[in-house]
């Protein structure tokens, strides 16, 4: 179903991708609280009691979210669960309010369904954040705040740095997600190690921070993955999200942007960041987050099978448009009537 996405996309490609995100958002903005909003959920949402699913304390109406990046300052988490996601992650937001990378900074790739972006972290800061949370209704799913390093802050004084953010927000948030894998900080990712995702851990935890997930990149070592696992289960973390975006170009790239620096998203990393959200599930009991290249049902219950609890996306958004929730989930409920689950729950880790 497109719900004539395919008439809207050439007004909306003809424009900066950065400019059409912007516009998506204050027009989706622009039908909170109002009738709109309403008849958004009428057509999008999809209400079953086989889509339920748990996952680190909470209760979500359905397995798909919204991933990090698409609502950075927390302006449509009710637009977006009007659109049928059963679960919303604002940011990634910082302690500082940060302007981000130089523009152009987002770039499509429509012959791979793909986009590569090195934003930066751009947000307009912890304090203006939480609130704007604080201030505005939230929708009744589940929403997290994906926690970033200011570019300005030392790599050793980063735990200080998440503090600040988690003290500004946590409190209105469901859960929070510690982002040391975005490729567009300097340094960021070295905050993988044990040593400094220990370090990181003990302060949020510290700050009451819970639950508390992990955000990794597609890109590390094997051995490195099992130690931050290991660092996330010894500090009592309650998830592990995988995957953040990738830096890596398949050779079977077509579009002549593949060569802009950044971190890449959507169809060609759906196969990897699956065996990555196998890899974790394989190694440990915490619930996993599978995100990379889900756009369909059969790409999120792979994931599922896989040993995803939920999934998220954003890239999908960009290319299926905003029916993208509701195909997924109604594609769901046939895969688990098919294969004889009673539920979406019932059927996450079933390939391991």
């Amino acid at each position: 179903m497109t719900d004539g996405y395919d008439l809207l996309k050439p007004a909306l490609y003809s424009l900066p991708p950065e400019t059409a995100h912007h516009a998506t958002v204050r027009l989706l903005r622009a039908t909170q609280q109002t009738p709109v909003e309403s008849l958004l959920r009428q057509r999008y949402v999809v209400n079953d009691d086989r889509l339920a699913t748990s996952a680190f304390g909470l209760a979500f109406p359905n397995p798909v979210g919204v991933a990090a990046g698409f609502d950075k300052n927390a302006h449509v988490p009710v637009g977006l669960a009007a659109l049928g996601f059963g679960h919303v992650e604002i940011g990634g937001v910082t302690a500082e309010a940060q302007p981000g990378n130089p523009r152009p900074r987002v770039f499509r790739l429509p012959e791979d369904r793909a986009l590569v972006n090195r934003l930066g972290f751009n947000n307009e800061g912890a304090d203006a954040v939480g609130a704007r949370l604080d201030a505005e209704e939230l929708p009744g799913v589940p929403v997290g705040v994906n926690l970033g390093k200011s570019k300005s802050t030392p790599l050793d004084d980063a735990p200080a740095d998440y503090r600040y953010t988690y003290d500004r927000i946590g409190h209105a948030v469901d859960y929070a997600v510690v982002n040391v894998s975005s490729p567009n900080t300097p340094g960021l990712r070295s905050l993988q190690d044990r040593k400094a995702l220990a370090a990181i851990f003990a302060e949020l935890r510290d700050a009451g921070a819970d639950p508390l997930l992990v955000k990794l990149s597609p890109d590390l070592s094997d051995g490195a993955v099992e130690e931050a696992v290991a660092v996330a289960e010894d500090h009592g973390l309650a998830g592990v999200v995988a995957t953040n975006t990738t830096t890596e170009r398949p050779a079977e790239l077509e579009s002549p942007n593949r060569v802009e620096s950044g971190g890449l998203s959507g169809a060609p990393t759906e196969e990897r960041a699956t065996g990555m959200v196998r890899f974790v599930a394989e190694r440990t009991d915490l619930p996993v987050v599978g995100v990379g290249g889900v756009a369909d049902a059969r790409g999120a219950y792979a994931k599922i099978r896989a040993g995803a609890s939920v999934v998220q996306l954003y890239t999908a958004l960009v290319y299926e448009g905003p029916g993208v929730a509701r195909d997924i989930n109604k594609g769901l409920l046939d895969l688990i009537e098919r294969d004889g689950f009673d539920s979406v729950g019932d059927a996450v880790g079933a390939d391991l």
